[in-house]
């Protein structure tokens, strides 16, 4: 969770607009504060290279920094060999699901990843 839990960027965020197999990150730190990035793909890259589905371009993300893996309805964020590390609420990982509320950094930007709550 954001800052020990505190969920306040997320309310301005209508869950109930996409369905409960749907989800997004939400920008709350870097140069891109404020940018949506829907998780619309089985599989979302993240990084430097100017390819990446979610492109970040700060010399504290490698150009192969991370990716969002979708399966059934549920997400999993990977590190593929970045420099610096990918995070999830603090804590460096290699792979974990995601909740929503959880925090994920990657270089200098901190992302936080909302759930939908729709019916499929």
């Amino acid at each position: 969770m954001i800052d020990g839990g505190d969920p306040s960027p997320l309310l301005d965020i209508d869950r109930s607009s996409f369905r409960i197999d749907q989800a997004l990150f939400l920008v709350l730190q870097g140069p891109k504060t404020g940018a949506r990035y829907a998780l619309d793909t089985d599989l979302v890259r993240i990084g430097r290279h100017p390819e990446s589905d979610i492109f970040l371009d700060d010399i504290t993300v490698s150009r192969r920094h991370a990716e969002v893996q979708r399966a059934a309805g549920r997400y999993t964020v990977c590190d593929v060999g970045s420099l610096n590390g990918t995070y999830v609420n603090r804590k460096i990982i290699d792979q974990i699901d995601l909740a929503d509320g959880d925090e994920v950094q990657i270089g200098k930007y901190k992302l936080v990843f909302a759930h939908g709550t729709a019916p499929v």
